[in-house]
């Protein structure tokens, strides 16, 4: 493990997470993965990951969080859109304690990051590493593995971010954005201003026509106080004379002969009158020219489908030549009746059962003769002992009445020896030297050899006592 350790680049920068769990001490490899860094450390300062849950556990694997939605599909960096991977050849996926950007793919790195509970090398150039837990508080992490987590790898009582601080920051240029604060500040400020602003004072003695400005500025101030919240129109707000405030008609007598002109008595003869005529226009007029068209298109649509129908009979024409043809192919010679056909037919069916039965007879047979053979094999509860025994007696008697009825050799030479019991009478014959028994190990002659192993202790006191013995010879 200490190898391990040699080989990461040192760290600059250092974030606090208070979590559920405890605190969680990360340092940063700012150098090594600065955008990924950059943006963890802007959103740790504007307070981004506050509340947010560790909505994914994978035991042994990873831990997951950063999405304000808590439903992993969420979260944003602070670029505005998502940035580009960082991999460096000395950050693997080699122990746990490491924290990466989690991605839906290649350079699609937001807001969310993940913990590694153990070595991950599948995730090599494919997530970025730009950080790593420190001190004792990899144990608080280690903690956020116990958790019960349901079939979508989602923790039934996710642990949660209470608050992030930025202890070391590597990048003096962050400046946190804090939307909610600014819009707030903005907005109270435009109240101040319109509450505090006063009204300009227009100073009219600075003008030549000073005073015919005040004179119309003062009656525009009078219609505007007069009729504020009423819609006038110009014949009210001016004293042209082409134009009267007085309506030419009052609505009043509009009403009425609204209501005169809805009550006008009809005679029913000229309502009949109107209806006859609406009736026998379509009828006299109308009706001749709307058959003309349809009758020069029924003309064109009976001929295609004329047309269709020849081609169509044609078609079944043809299908009928050909199911003859095959039916004629199918029937019998023209020199063979009806009855011998028949036979024919009943002499293939009866070759077929005669077939199908010799073919069960054997089977049964097989069966029969397994069944026979099971019978003579001993049970589960018997001893093969037994059975071993009988066999034996039984190649013992067979070897006695072998013996007795012994052929000779002239016999045995004419058959040429197809009996398969010859084997069992046969006799060695030697030539006159005799049968040469075998050596005993223990009896020493002079062909013998002895062979002396040199690494035996035995074999060298013997070697050195045969030496001090040839030395005391004259």
């Amino acid at each position: 493990m200490s190898n391990i350790y040699i080989q990461e680049p040192p760290t600059n920068g250092k974030v606090l997470l208070q979590t559920t769990v405890g605190e969680l001490d990360i340092e940063l490899w700012s150098k090594e993965a600065p955008k990924a860094c950059r943006n963890f450390v802007q959103l740790c300062l504007e307070g981004y990951y506050d509340g947010t849950i560790f909505h994914r556990l994978v035991k042994g694997f990873i831990v997951q969080g950063g999405d304000p939605t808590g439903t992993g599909t969420g979260g944003e960096s602070i670029y505005g859109h998502p940035f580009k991977d960082e991999f460096h050849s000395r950050l693997r996926f080699v122990r746990r304690g490491l924290i990466a950007m989690a991605n839906a793919g290649k350079d699609d790195n937001g807001s969310q990051f993940f913990f590694t509970l153990g070595a991950c090398p599948e995730l090599q150039n494919k997530h970025t590493i730009f950080g790593k837990i420190t001190g004792d508080t990899l144990y608080n992490m280690l903690k956020l593995e116990e958790s019960l987590v349901d079939q979508d790898e989602r923790p039934l009582y996710p642990h949660k971010i209470i608050q992030s601080k930025v202890l070391l920051n590597p990048f003096l240029d962050i400046l946190p954005r804090n939307k909610n604060k600014e819009n707030k500040t903005f907005q109270e400020e435009a109240k101040t201003e319109k509450k505090t602003h006063s009204k300009a004072t227009k100073n009219f003695s600075l003008l030549s026509f000073g005073e015919e400005a005040e004179e119309e500025e003062a009656e525009v101030d009078a219609v505007v106080k007069e009729y504020r919240g009423k819609g006038k129109s110009s014949h009210d707000l001016t004293n042209d004379p082409k134009l009267s405030s007085e309506p030419a008609v009052l609505a009043e007598d509009i009403k009425n002969n609204s209501h005169s002109e809805k009550k006008l008595p009809v005679d029913p003869e000229t309502i009949q009158k109107i209806r006859d005529k609406l009736k026998k226009e379509p009828t006299e007029n109308k009706q001749p020219e709307l058959k003309k068209e349809p009758e020069e298109n029924l003309s064109d649509r009976e001929k295609k489908r004329k047309e269709a129908a020849d081609k169509t009979e044609e078609i079944r024409k043809e299908i009928k030549k050909l199911k003859k043809e095959i039916a004629s192919e199918r029937k019998p010679k023209e020199g063979n009746t009806e009855e011998e056909n028949n036979k024919a037919e009943k002499s293939e069916i009866n070759v077929k059962e005669e077939e199908e039965e010799s073919t069960l007879k054997e089977f049964q047979m097989e069966i029969a003769k397994y069944n026979e053979l099971k019978k003579k094999l001993p049970k589960k509860g018997e001893g093969r002992e037994e059975q071993t025994l009988n066999m034996l007696s039984k190649f013992q008697s067979v070897l006695q009445s072998a013996k007795e009825n012994s052929p000779t050799e002239e016999t045995l030479e004419d058959d040429g020896g197809d009996d398969d019991r010859g084997w069992l009478t046969h006799v060695f014959h030697f030539e006159d030297t005799g049968p040469v028994l075998a050596k005993d190990a223990n009896i020493r002659s002079a062909e013998s050899f002895e062979i002396f192993d040199p690494r035996n202790p035995l074999n060298q006191r013997r070697r050195e006592s045969s030496k001090q013995r040839e030395r005391r010879k004259p």
